[in-house]
């Protein structure tokens, strides 16, 4: 089959590699869609140690199942596959299973190529009317469905009660907006410093988008989820969360720098780490998803699997106009 292989610090290559094999309790899909995160993109810069190269990158993925009692099902992939066994696992949080795997992070490949094997229990199924593009974005959209989840929990008011703030404009961010409209929330802003990004949200989604700049020092937030995770953005959700309010992290841009923690205790302000989602929020986000609960999803563009390197490099210079591009093998 074609896939697109990570060889090396900012290095893709398109070429010829063997087949996966499904064994017991696997399925083989065809890949229709498969969108870059920006985990790949921290691989891609050589800033991940945990996906070394050479490796099939990309985890967010929709498709056909291929062969067995699943054949023609159009699915798409959870790609964190835990024990089932662990104490994280049987209480449901399975994405904090200490033997957890993820396609796209050795010993698995990922869904950059024409097909991807994934244990069974892995796949969620779309109906027929529902695009397999936008099924890919089940992935991103779960983590900030996981973390609204979690905020509701440490959050002192109901959601249609506070002040949120969504830091990003990628798919993490937008997909967490839409996940706290569904849960409720009505005063929604997101924050997205790159200007051609922030034109194209305001122009296909009634999201309210601002430049970072722009926000009123006078206001402070009762929720703020960082969906970009670096020194930046961190300082800035530590400075503009009300005191008592709540700090969803989700963003794996930079590993230090920008908590205030002086802050943070002195105004009991929760930072919370939040790590993609339970087996049960990825199910709940893609049936919200096809019932129409987060928007006409159409905030993405598509490039052939073949041109993934060069959509790498637009990402990296800022050149990329939509949330997400989604790969087509």
């Amino acid at each position: 089959m074609k896939a697109l292989v990570y060889t090396g610090v900012e290095t893709l290559s398109f070429d010829d590699v063997q087949d996966p094999i499904a064994r017991d309790g696997e399925v083989l899909v065809k890949i229709d869609s498969v969108g870059i995160c920006g985990s790949d993109m921290h691989a891609f810069l050589g800033h991940d140690r945990r996906r070394p190269a050479p490796l099939i990158l990309g985890h967010e993925a929709a498709g056909v199942v291929v062969g067995g009692s699943s054949a023609g099902l159009r699915v798409t992939l959870n790609p964190l596959a835990a024990c089932g066994h662990c104490r994280a696992c049987s209480e449901g949080r399975d994405n904090l299973c200490p033997d957890r795997q993820i396609i796209s992070m050795p010993p698995r490949e990922g869904g950059f190529a024409q097909y991807v094997v994934i244990p069974e229990a892995n796949i969620v199924t779309v109906p027929d009317n529902f695009s397999l593009e936008k099924a890919s974005l089940a992935e991103p959209i779960a983590c900030g469905w996981h973390a609204v989840r979690l905020a509701q929990e440490a959050l002192d008011r109901a959601l249609p009660n506070a002040q949120c703030l969504v830091i990003g404009g990628g798919a993490i961010g937008v997909g967490a907006a839409l996940s706290l409209r569904a849960a409720g929330a009505t005063e929604i802003t997101v924050s997205e410093p790159n200007e051609i990004r922030r034109a194209y949200l305001l122009q296909h989604t009634d999201l309210a988008v601002v430049d970072p700049a722009s926000l009123n020092s006078n206001v402070a937030f009762d929720l703020v989820i960082d969906g970009v995770g670096f020194a930046q953005t961190r300082a800035t959700a530590c400075a503009v969360t009300r005191p008592g309010g709540v700090i969803m992290h989700i963003g794996l841009g930079s590993a230090e720098g920008g908590v205030d923690v002086r802050r943070l205790t002195l105004q009991e302000i929760s930072f919370i780490g939040t790590y993609t989602y339970t087996a049960a929020d990825f199910r709940a986000t893609a049936q919200a998803m096809c019932k129409g609960r987060l928007g006409a999803l159409d905030w993405y563009e598509t490039r052939p699997l073949e041109a993934g390197s060069q959509a790498f490099k637009d990402i990296r210079k800022g050149q990329v106009q939509a949330p997400k591009i989604i790969l087509k093998p």
